[in-house]
């Protein structure tokens, strides 16, 4: 009778999570900075770097101690120099990365617009608005517009459909129990 020896390898995580260093006061980055001001989701983050949102918020803490090649990752997808993105003193963001933040948030109101724009009149106005941004910036094609649905829920909260009774005759039928 043959016998073999088998191995298993589980590892929860493909991609190693940074750790904080030692020194929780002293800032090395603020990239959760930059990615609020230019309006970008964690979940959009997240797909745009290939990982998960729990990666995201571990390499956003100010104190993680970052790869290189992770901070270059972050540049590409935030669309800014690498330098905006250290943090240098208690200085804002420089001039070029504050404007363009700015810009997307305007795009992302002009989608808005686009996106629910009733009258022709309204939407011809929208489309122009979005047109003329994108002209000026044309990287601005890919923002998408703000959120219509409210703020999304945590998983240890529920929402006002948890909270209805639902009659089991209804699913069943009434003569279900009889």
């Amino acid at each position: 009778m043959a016998s073999a020896e088998v191995y298993v390898f589980h590892d929860t995580s493909p991609i190693p999570l940074p750790l904080p260093l030692n020194s929780p006061g002293r800032p090395l980055h603020r990239i959760q900075a930059v990615r609020d001001q230019q309006g970008m989701s964690l979940r959009t983050a997240a797909r745009q770097l290939g990982i998960d949102v729990r990666a995201v918020r571990a390499q956003e803490q100010p104190s993680t101690d970052l790869r290189v090649s992770d901070l270059y990752r972050w540049q590409q997808v935030l669309d800014v120099p690498a330098a905006d993105l250290l943090e240098e003193s208690s200085e804002p963001l420089s001039r070029p990365v504050a404007e363009r933040a700015k810009m997307v948030r305007v795009m992302k109101t002009a989608a808005t617009l686009l996106e629910t724009a009733e009258s022709p009149a309204s939407r011809r106005m929208a489309e122009n608005l979005v047109q003329q941004l994108c002209d000026v910036m044309p990287e601005l094609k890919e923002i998408s517009p703000w959120h219509t649905v409210g703020q999304r829920r945590s998983l240890e909260e529920l929402g006002r459909a948890a909270e209805q009774v639902i009659d089991d005759s209804s699913m069943y039928g009434s003569d279900a129990y009889e």
